[in-house]
């Protein structure tokens, strides 16, 4: 089973990336899938959420108003568009299954970087 981030760049603030979550081995709309987000000296946390049946959604306060998650089941994918993006968006995003906007899932993808430059 493997989750695979991708997406991350470079980009001035004010712009817009799309990170896409990818699985194999699993059926994503088994799962809630959530972003999850590290910045350097800075503790992890919670970005957005995409339920599994009922496909809630939630938000950090943080990212509110300016990042959008939804999930494409047929492609088995994840994807958080982040639009308004601030330096203090920088952080590496990981996508993860099974878990909570506060608590992460047991399965974690691979990291992708975002960098957001003023």
């Amino acid at each position: 089973v493997q989750l695979q981030a991708s997406g991350g760049g470079k980009v001035q603030a004010g712009g817009s990336l799309r990170l896409s979550c990818t699985a194999s081995g699993l059926r994503f709309d088994d799962y809630a899938i959530c972003w999850f987000r590290q910045a350097p000296e800075k503790e992890r946390e919670g970005v957005s959420c995409i339920g599994s049946s009922d496909g809630s959604i939630k938000y950090g306060d943080a990212v509110k108003g300016r990042f959008t998650i939804s999930r494409e089941n047929s492609k088995n994918a994840i994807y958080l568009q982040m639009n308004s993006l601030k330096p203090e968006d920088t952080a590496i995003y990981y996508c993860n299954a099974g878990g909570l906007l506060t608590t992460p899932g047991r399965l974690w993808g691979q990291e992708t970087l975002v960098t957001v430059s003023s």
